[in-house]
């Protein structure tokens, strides 16, 4: 009896042999995400910009495949909003949501930095030190886009020393919403806060001395609470017969 023939393997779909491919070249999803999510804390991304993933693809050298998969990460992360019929885009968040946000932070850094002044080493100061030596430089060149981000990783880094890797992801997703949060409702003409800030919480982990750190921390993030105009609403609805009347 003669032998069947065995079916040839299924193809992989066009979506998957696009991944595969782009695991040769061109960058991770991870580094396409990455490269995101510093625009965004750098300001060059600003609230409401529309991401297009063939135009991405073409910059980072990668299928749309890829990319999306990318946006689908910080999509999650609620960095991106995924709008049905109409694209990705960098997400806008409300004053209420913005409000959650750095309520999420009062609650969560304080018992941070106190539980971390007990067990942070001097690697992890030096790593402290050398990151606020980076903000230093950027405020003696007025680089807002750098202060912004290095602020970021201050705060990410804090987070990270515990070990802990939740905290470490949550606060990376806070930190991130917290730069759209800046670019939307920063008041013009408010100074930023204090400079020496991360430099004084610094100096209170070295020390070990957690109440401190704590009540640093709170000062430092209604510093930055301030800077802000969070009384406004994120949209004014206009009048529209008020606005054609007067023509």
């Amino acid at each position: 009896m003669p032998r069947t023939k065995a079916a040839p393997p299924a193809q992989p779909t066009d979506g998957i042999a696009d991944a595969e491919a782009d695991g040769a070249r061109g960058a991770s999803v991870d580094e396409i995400a990455d490269r995101i999510l510093t625009a965004i804390w750098e300001h060059r991304l600003p609230p409401g910009t529309k991401l297009v993933e063939e135009k991405l693809g073409g910059v980072f050298g990668v299928s749309r495949t890829k990319v999306r998969l990318a946006f689908a990460k910080l999509a999650h992360e609620g960095v991106l909003t995924v709008h049905p019929n109409r694209g990705t885009f960098v997400s806008s968040p409300s004053v209420a949501e913005a409000r959650q946000v750095l309520h999420s932070r009062h609650l969560l850094e304080p018992a941070l930095v106190h539980d971390l002044a007990g067990v942070i080493g001097a690697p992890g100061v030096r790593a402290l030190r050398e990151t606020t030596r980076q903000e230093a430089q950027a405020r003696d060149s007025n680089d807002r886009r750098a202060i912004i981000r290095l602020s970021g990783e201050f705060h990410c880094k804090l987070a990270e020393m515990t070990g802990n890797q939740y905290l470490g992801k949550y606060m990376r997703e806070l930190c991130s919403l917290t730069c759209l949060i800046i670019a939307l409702y920063d008041a013009p003409g408010v100074p930023s806060c204090p400079h020496h800030e991360h430099d004084d919480i610094v100096d209170a982990l070295e020390a070990g001395d957690g109440e401190r750190a704590a009540r640093l921390m709170r000062e430092h993030l209604g510093h930055v609470e301030s800077t802000l105009r969070l009384e406004l609403p994120a949209e004014e609805k206009v009048d529209l017969e008020a606005v054609f009347a007067a023509v």
